[in-house]
C-alpha cells in the first residue's frame, strides 16, 4: 500500500488525478472543477458543481459543462481499468448522444453504473488488439432540487484499441 492511499480514499485520489489531468492536459476539466463521489468496480459518480464558470445565461448548467461530466464519468471509469490492465491503450470517445429532460438547476452529479462490462471492453482490445467499441450510459441528476430524477441522460460511444508500440 502506498504510503497516500492511507490518508486518501479511492474518489480522492481520483479527483486529484482528474484535476491533475486537467492542469496538465485537458483544461476545461479543471475549468469545470469536477469531483469524484463515487468510485467502485461497478459505479462512478462524478459531480460538477452549479457555479458561474459552468452556468448559462438562465442559470441552469451550461451544456458544455453538463458534457464534460458525462465524458467525465464514463471516461474516468474506462481510464482506470486501461491503467490497471497496464495495457497501452488508446481511448477517445467516438459519439455522444444527449437528451436533456429539465433545467440542471444545482450540482450536477453524473453516474454510471457499467464498470463490468468496461472491463471486459478493455481486456478484449488489450488481448486482440482490434479496436472495441460499446455505448456507455450515464444519468446526470440534480439531488439537491429533484432527489434522483433525471435531468438529462447521454449515451457515449467509447472506442478503445491497443497502441502499436512498434516493435
Amino acid at each position: 500500500m502506498k504510503i497516500w492511499e492511507r490518508f486518501f480514499s479511492l474518489s480522492t485520489r481520483a479527483t486529484i488525478s482528474t484535476r491533475w489531468l486537467g492542469f496538465t492536459r485537458i483544461p476545461m476539466l479543471l475549468f469545470a472543477r469536477p469531483s469524484i463521489v463515487e468510485l467502485t468496480d461497478k459505479k462512478i459518480v462524478a459531480k460538477i458543481p452549479l457555479r458561474r464558470r459552468t452556468r448559462n445565461h438562465l442559470g441552469s448548467m451550461y451544456i458544455g459543462a453538463l458534457v464534460v461530466g458525462a465524458e467525465i464519468s464514463a471516461g474516468l471509469m474506462a481510464w482506470r481499468r486501461i491503467e490497471e490492465s497496464g495495457t497501452p491503450v488508446n481511448l477517445l470517445f467516438k459519439d455522444i448522444h444527449g437528451e436533456f429532460l429539465r433545467r440542471p438547476d444545482g450540482d450536477v452529479f453524473f453516474t454510471t453504473n457499467q464498470g463490468k462490462e468496461i472491463d471486459a471492453v478493455v481486456l478484449k482490445a488489450a488481448e486482440t488488439g482490434e479496436r472495441q467499441e460499446m455505448p456507455i450510459r450515464i444519468t446526470a441528476t440534480v439531488p439537491a432540487v429533484s432527489k434522483d430524477e433525471p435531468v438529462a441522460r447521454f449515451t457515449m460511444t467509447l472506442t478503445i484499441k491497443r497502441k502499436n508500440t512498434g516493435t
